[in-house]
């Protein structure tokens, strides 16, 4: 099991971004949480297999229709299991 945390920016709030993050979560299987920051850009963390979260970070380059994805930033690491479900903050 693998982790990334991303921090996705453009025009990613007010747009259904974490939702659209917490449907393609699930869909992939990932543990996890979106949530908003003040900087005006979306933060996300996922646990699961490498391929599921290659996938998901994919998703969240091109992000929901109403969103103007500019940029994710991933850092990659190694999931300590103690999340379970994906969860919108």
């Amino acid at each position: 099991m693998e982790s990334v945390h991303c921090i996705v920016s453009g025009l990613v709030q007010g747009v259904g971004f974490r939702y659209f993050a917490y449907r393609e979560a699930t869909a992939l299987a990932l543990n996890g949480y979106a949530k908003n920051l003040y900087s005006g850009e979306v933060e996300t963390y996922a646990e699961g297999s490498r391929e599921a979260l290659e996938k998901y970070i994919g998703r969240l380059k091109v992000g929901p229709r109403s969103a103007i994805v500019s940029s994710v930033k991933v850092t990659w690491g190694t999931a300590p299991g103690t999340v379970h479900g994906f969860n919108i903050a």
